[in-house]
């Protein structure tokens, strides 16, 4: 074992990889074993090399009772004989992953990146490093395969995330080890790694052996390859979609249309993610929710997490916060007065002015917005639903809301701004008409 050729190599990850510049403060998450403390030494060695200071930060799950406490314990030691700076936390995980709904896995990893971003300003570090290396990358590839992935999830671990960087990705478990064992230094065994309780373990200590006896000897080589062309496939795929969208967070109908599923896909992705703010619990599902809007008359619009709605109208197709409902509606100026009806008089032909028969009037004619069931009449006395008006007219979604309305119950008797319902027009047999001026009604319409 070569330990200056480990050393060199992770070196040269760390700059290839942009990892961290001259003068960052980098937090390292300790957790006391192995590939944790290679990250504490190698990264102590290279520290001078790289221009780089160092903090280290540990997370007691409370899990494990004497064992998680001597964890700490160990870790503090090491970091006290190395000079470097050093934190520790406690959790009550199992009690955090009940009230959230969480697997004790999930937990510990929410409340671990959580500490470390505070401890990492505590310390004023620019950078986090994990102590991810080969094997975690190539098992976290199939884990995200079986979980039905897309192209992201089957890139891996990136090496640079943010402030979140991985400098032994370079490096496989086995050479970690190894290059402990000939330095002579020691480690902290977690018995929960060689338990089967969790799906990592279950591909670490099963699927993985089998695979490099049964299948390949050079399995994770293999995935880690491709895994490598499924991220940059990602990448351009990405940037491909960007350069489409617009500063609104949407697209033209027209251009989204004319694109080939896989780029419909990262467009859709990338409005959710843009909108949410985290790309976190967006499935599958939930994009091809998106794809399958056909527009307004059918499917205009789409439920999304995080609050979020798609819509698609006439001309553009959008992700972005759902509206609050209405708490009310504003009734805007108007003045109502009845007279007689008297053949030879001239009617209005004035947009905010109608005259109706009166006597067809069942209810108190009231000001309002719309609602499910609404409808008007057409000449000739067939009936038409105000949606379909809607749709046929053009009038986008997000202002369907705004349109005024006086109604007769279900039935409208006049859509401000547009028109009226052909039942309640004046004729020769109306005997009083009911004359309706709405001011300001350029707003309405």
């Amino acid at each position: 074992m070569n330990t200056g050729e480990i050393r060199k190599r992770t070196a040269n990850y760390i700059r290839e990889n942009k990892m961290a510049d001259r003068g960052d403060g980098v937090l390292l998450a300790v957790s006391g074993g192995a590939d944790s403390v290679c990250l504490l030494f190698l990264l102590h060695e290279l520290r001078d090399e790289l221009g780089i200071r160092l903090a280290a930060f540990h997370l007691n799950h409370g899990l494990r009772g004497a064992e998680a406490d001597g964890d700490e314990a160990y870790v503090r030691e090491l970091c006290a004989s190395l000079s470097v700076p050093f934190e520790s936390a406690h959790e009550d995980v199992e009690a955090f992953a009940k009230r959230e709904g969480l697997s004790e896995e999930e937990a510990g990893r929410t409340l671990r990146y959580r500490h470390l971003e505070e401890t990492a300003r505590h310390f004023s570090c620019e950078k986090i490093a994990t102590a991810h290396h080969r094997d975690d990358n190539a098992e976290t590839v199939l884990m995200n395969l079986f979980r039905g992935s897309g192209l992201k999830g089957l890139g891996g671990i990136p090496p640079v995330r943010g402030k979140l960087i991985r400098p032994l990705l370079c490096l496989s478990r086995g050479e970690i080890e190894a290059w402990l064992r000939e330095k002579g230094i020691a480690w902290r065994e977690d018995a929960t790694n060689s338990g089967d309780l969790y799906m990592r373990n279950r591909i670490r200590n099963g699927l993985m052996p089998w695979i490099r006896t049964e299948i390949n000897g050079r399995a994770a080589e293999h995935i880690l390859n491709t895994a490598a062309l499924a991220a940059e496939a990602d990448s351009y795929l990405r940037e491909q979609a960007l350069g489409l969208l617009d500063g609104d967070n949407g697209i033209a109908v027209s251009v989204f249309d004319n694109q080939p599923d896989i780029i419909r896909r990262y467009l859709v992705r990338e409005m959710i993610g843009r909108a949410a703010g985290s790309r976190k619990d967006i499935s599958e599902r939930h994009v091809r929710a998106v794809m399958d809007l056909s527009g307004p008359g059918n499917g205009a619009e789409a439920d999304l997490p995080y609050g979020l709605r798609a819509v698609r109208g006439y001309e553009r197709l959008s992700v972005a916060k759902a509206e609050a409902p209405k708490a009310g509606f504003s009734v805007p100026p108007c003045k109502m007065r009845t007279f007689p009806w008297e053949n030879g008089l001239e009617i209005p032909k004035k947009q905010y002015t109608k005259w109706f028969d009166y006597g067809k009037i069942n209810s108190e004619p009231v000001f309002r917005s719309r609602k499910e069931g609404d409808y008007f009449c057409l000449p000739g006395g067939k009936r038409k639903s105000l949606r379909r008006y809607f749709i046929d007219e053009k009038i986008p979604e997000k202002e369907r809301d705004g349109v005024l309305l006086l109604a007769d119950g279900d039935h409208i008797i006049w859509i401000v701004g547009h028109r009226i319902s052909e039942y309640y027009k004046v004729t020769a047999d109306t005997q009083t008409v009911i004359e309706i001026t709405v001011y300001e009604g350029e707003d309405y319409g």
